[in-house]
Formats: structure tokens, sequence, C-alpha cells
């Protein structure tokens, strides 16, 4: 059952933060959540004091524009404006490549009545991710992009701007029975006031559309993960368990795999994918926490959702430009993207 209560939230992020005792490696995800909890439970001050921590530990950070994001979101809703609009200046002058840094920023700034402003830091970040001002194959854009797109379609409804390049895109790629344009009217709150039953029906069909898409946003709160394994471990897992030979013939089988098994699971119109690199101390700890053998193939699928729950997938596909996911250092659309 998810937390509803203040006290319900406030265990959930007391559970949290002993995971992220137990699991150093994954403080971040771990503390990120854990505050997400407190801001939830009313204790705003106490979530900003874990954004404090893992800005100022000693340990690598892998998204501190995102953790400065959330921390000047949470700041902004308990009085401390001028502190959160310098940290959003500072996020917009460093201008990083990640797009939930860019969504939590614009969202805090669309709740603030800021949309010029908004509207200008969602079409920065789409112009830094590479995102063609075109139609193209939806399975080439990464879903936390594809949430910017729809997040500036909505902040250009309301600012009445006319449709351009990337909002048809946001409509191409949206999969709801109502469309962007519909949901994001800005007069849809008129109808609340309505008299004419027609027009309530057609609001609460609206409602009913987001909320669907709420809740398959909930259902997925980590990526579905696709197990990868770098060459050295693989080496060593099959030396160590002869028997998952079957399950990975050869390294780059096991690559070309990967690839196949997201393009498919992207073409059945599953959102948000991710790769986990796997390890083979990290396996072998996992089977003995089930109190299984390594050599258990039905652990694996399992072992890959673990991770991605602890947060240690990265999206699929990469963003335009970026490496490939394989490690070769050539770029995706030359390696695996060309697949």
């Amino acid at each position: 059952m998810r937390p509803d209560t203040p006290a319900d939230h406030t265990a959930e992020a007391e559970r949290l933060l002993r995971t992220a005792a137990q699991y150093p490696e994954d403080h971040e995800p771990l503390l990120l959540r854990a505050a997400a909890h407190l801001e939830l439970s009313g204790d705003r001050p106490g979530a900003t004091t874990l954004y404090d921590r893992l800005l100022s530990s000693s340990a690598k950070v892998d998204h501190p524009h995102l953790v400065k994001a959330f921390k000047a979101a949470n700041l902004w809703e308990y009085g401390h404006e001028p502190e959160a609009r310098a940290i959003i200046d500072g996020i917009r002058a460093a201008a990083p490549l990640d797009p939930a840094a860019w969504e939590i920023v614009a969202e805090t700034l669309e709740a603030h009545d800021e949309l010029d402003l908004a509207h200008a830091s969602l079409t920065t970040a789409l112009t830094l991710l590479g995102v063609a001002e075109a139609s193209v194959d939806r399975t080439g854009i990464p879903y936390s992009t594809q949430s910017l797109l729809a997040t500036r379609h909505r902040v250009r409804r309301l600012l009445a701007l006319p449709h351009d390049t990337w909002d048809t895109l946001a409509d191409e790629l949206h999969t709801a029975p109502i469309s962007l344009d519909e949901l994001h009217d800005p007069k849809r709150l008129w109808s609340l006031g309505s008299e004419d039953p027609a027009e309530l029906r057609a609001e609460l069909a609206r409602l009913r559309a987001e909320l669907g898409h709420y809740r398959l946003a909930l259902s997925r709160p980590f990526p579905v993960a696709v197990l990868h394994w770098p060459e050295p471990e693989l080496d060593e897992l099959l030396t160590a368990y002869p028997e998952l030979q079957s399950e990975y013939p050869t390294h780059t089988a096991h690559l070309l795999d990967i690839e196949a098994s997201l393009r498919e699971l992207a073409a059945a119109g599953t959102p948000n994918l991710g790769i986990v690199t796997a390890t083979v101390p990290s396996y072998e700890a996992f089977a003995a926490s089930e109190s299984s053998s390594p050599a258990n193939a039905d652990l694996l699928p399992q072992y890959a959702t673990t991770l991605a729950a602890r947060g240690r997938a990265v999206p699929w596909p990469p963003s335009r430009g970026a490496d490939c996911w394989c490690g070769s250092g050539v770029n995706y659309g030359d390696c695996h993207g060309a697949q």
C-alpha cells in the first residue's frame, strides 16, 4: 500500500534512510526518495536537510543539478523564494544535460506563475538535448525528454502561443485518448462551473485520461530495465556459474539481445525503459538475500528490477549525440543505435 498520511510518509522516509545506510553506493536515489516523502509529510525543512546532505557529501553525486532543482522547488514552497530563484538561475546558467533537472525547474516556475521563464527553460533544455524540431520515430526520444515536450506544450497553451514543430511532436508522442490540446486547454476550469451536462461529461473524460496517465507513471516509478553485463563481469560470472552459459552464449550476442529487447518493448508501447549494469559481487549478494544460488537464471530479471528500484538504471535510448550504453565510447547512433 502506498503511503497516504503524513505519518506513513515519515515512516517510509525513515525506511529509505535505513536502506541508504545499508547500500551506500545507492545513497543518492534513496535519499532523494526519502526527501520526497518528507515533503509529503509536511517536513519541508527536513527534506532540505537531506538535499544539503547530498550536495555536501564527499561521495560522488551523479545528478547534482537534479538535487539542486528539488531543493529549489522545496524551498520555494515554504517561503524561501529568493534562495530558490538563485538556485534555479544557477542551474539554468550551468546548462546541464539532465532532462529531469530541467523538468523540475520548469514545473517549479510554472507552479509560481513564471510562465515565460518556464517556457524559456524548456526550450533551452530541448535545444541542449538535441531534440530535432520535426517528427521522428518515438523510440528515438528518451522517456524523460518526451516529458519535457509535453510540459512545454502545456506552458505554451497557458501563454496562448501558437503551435510550433515541438508542439506537433509532443502531440504525436502523446498516446492518451484525449489530445494534449484538450488536456492543456487553459479554459478547462470554466467547464467546472458550467451547467451544461455535455461540458461536464467532457471534463470528466479529460480527468479520467489524466488520472490514467498519472496512474501509469506511478505504476512505473523506476524504468523497466534490462540487465547489462560488461565483458569482464560476464566472463567472471560464467566462469563461476557455467549453468548460465545458455543465457549468455557470447558477450556480443548479449549486447545485441539487450538492444533488441529494448526495441521490442518500445515498439509494444512500454514507456520509461532503461539499462542496469551488473557486477558479480552485487549479483551474488542479491542471490544470498533471496536464499538462492546465483546459478538460478530466474534471479536475473529480479536482480535487474532491484537495481532499477535502487536508482541504478540508465535511460534508454541515450540522448542524441551521447555515447552508446555498451561502454564502447562510440556514439550510440553509430553503435547499437544503428542496429
